[in-house]
This record gives structure tokens, C-alpha cells and sequence, in this order.
């Protein structure tokens, strides 16, 4: 009975800290699109290292957590991004242009 309450708290941890631990830190891409309407940026991965690099990626579109972050940024811009999928949706939550 003891072990089972310990692995159903393990569980219970697990999940709610999932979503934290799904957040991406400091992925690269280059803005394609963006629409301040609807708070949305499309944004393609830039890929790291040798393999796979010439290999082309296809843009996704995100959800910005706030629309002020995409004033700073345009169509052709490097960026350096970190989501989070917590609401189901992939929202940016962290928006830094490179120079």
C-alpha cells in the first residue's frame, strides 16, 4: 500500500511538472511571417551541426504571449525563441532578435 502511494505521488509530480520541462530554451529559426492581428509568428528552425542541415524545414506558426514582442521583429529576422505548449497551443513565451 506504501509503495503505491509513493508511485502515484511520483506520477502526480511528474505530470505537473511536465509542462515545464516540455518549455524549449534558446532554439534558433528565422522569422517568415508574422500577423499582429491575430498575435501569431511564423518562425523555421534553424538546424544545428552537420546532419540534417541541408535538409529543408518547414515554418510554424506560434502564439506570442505578448503582442509587444513581435514589434521589435521582421520577415527575414534571426531569432533566438523558447515555447511553451502548456495550453495545447505552442506559445512563445521568451522572443530575442540577433544581431
Amino acid at each position: 500500500m506504501k509503495a503505491a502511494t509513493i508511485t502515484l505521488a511520483a506520477v502526480a509530480a511528474l505530470a505537473t511538472a511536465l509542462p515545464v520541462l516540455a518549455a524549449e530554451q534558446g532554439t534558433t529559426g528565422v522569422v517568415t511571417g508574422i500577423n499582429r492581428l491575430n498575435g501569431t509568428v511564423a518562425i523555421k528552425r534553424v538546424q544545428n551541426g552537420t546532419v540534417g542541415a541541408n535538409a529543408p524545414a518547414a515554418a510554424e506558426e506560434y502564439k506570442v504571449k505578448d503582442n509587444a514582442m513581435i514589434e521589435e521583429v521582421h520577415a527575414g529576422d534571426r531569432v533566438t525563441f523558447s515555447t511553451s505548449d502548456g495550453t495545447g497551443t505552442k506559445t512563445i513565451i521568451k522572443l530575442d532578435r540577433m544581431k
